[in-house]
Parts: structure tokens; sequence; C-alpha cells
């Protein structure tokens, strides 16, 4: 009996066309369904995609923004240190001049305290041996003056020694002057 019922369903399908069974239309169903999702999931995939590579874009602009930054900081840096090392430069040259400068004043003044020295120890000089000279002077006078007493008082009487004195007193503004 199978055969007899395979031919008469065979009859019967032969009967009916292909889009009038209820296969086909699931089958249409089917494909649209999927091409209805697959539309929406490729624009969803295409849109997430758009975004991704926006974001990529917006990261790589940001770098060649944060490189270009970087780029005039080093650059301001550079200038910054070679400017410093200029003024360091010119305050070591200053600061060299200052001392050659100031060796130059010390040693000026060196020399004027050396020559002010050397004119007082002079003039204590000159007036240590005017002090001797004086004392020489005044101790030959006092020796002079005890060796003519006693030579006068041996040779000359009281009298002559008086008119003496009184001559010599009198000759003694003469001799000062």
């Amino acid at each position: 009996m199978s055969a007899a019922w395979a031919a008469a369903e065979g009859t019967a399908a032969a009967e009916h066309a292909f889009y009038q069974s209820a296969e086909f239309w699931v089958a249409v169903a089917f494909v649209m369904l999927m091409a209805a999702i697959g539309k929406t999931a490729y624009a969803k995939l295409v849109e997430a995609l758009d975004m991704r590579a926006m974001d990529i874009k917006e990261q790589i602009d940001e770098a060649v923004k944060l490189r270009e930054e970087a780029q005039n900081m080093l650059a301001s840096f550079e200038r910054k240190q070679r400017d410093a090392a200029n003024e360091a430069k010119e305050i070591v040259e200053r600061a060299q001049a200052e001392a050659a400068r100031l060796a130059a004043h010390a040693a000026e003044e060196l020399e004027k305290a050396l020559k002010r020295r050397e004119q007082l120890a002079m003039e204590r000089i000159s007036q240590a041996e005017a002090k001797a000279v004086e004392e020489v002077r005044t101790l030959a006078v006092d020796v002079t003056i005890n060796a003519t007493r006693q030579l006068l008082s041996e040779k000359i009487s009281a009298k002559k020694t008086a008119s003496m004195v009184d001559g010599a007193i009198e000759e003694l503004p003469e001799k000062l002057n």
C-alpha cells in the first residue's frame, strides 16, 4: 500500500504549484526574516565599525596633537637650557672680571698701605735718630759741663768763675736764636 499511497500523493503534488505549498512560504518568510535581521545587523555592525574608526581617528589626532605639544615643549626647554647656559657663562665672566678688578684694587691698596707703613717707619727712624742725637748731645753737654766744672773748680778762682757765668748768661739769648 505504500506504493499506492506514494503514487497518489505524487499525483496530488503534481497538481499543485510549488508556491502553493506551506514549506515554500515558510522558506520565503525565513529568507525575508533573515534579510531584515541581516540588514539591521549589518547597519548596526557598520555603525559600530564607524564609531570604532572615529574613536581611532580621534585617538590618532590626540596623539598627533600631544606629539606636537611635546615637540614644542622640548624646543622650549632646549631654548631655556641654552639661555640658562649663556646666562651662566655671562655670570662666570662677570665674576671673573669682578675678581680681577678686586684683586687689582687689593694689590693697589696693599701697595699704598706698604708705602704708608714704610713712610711711618722712616719717620720713626728719623725721630729715633733725632732723639738719639739729642740724647748724645745732652750727654755730651752734661759730660762737658761736669768736666768743665771740675777743671774750673780746680784751676779757676770763685771770683773769676762768677764773672764767666755772668758773661755766659748774657751771651745765651744770642746763641739760642
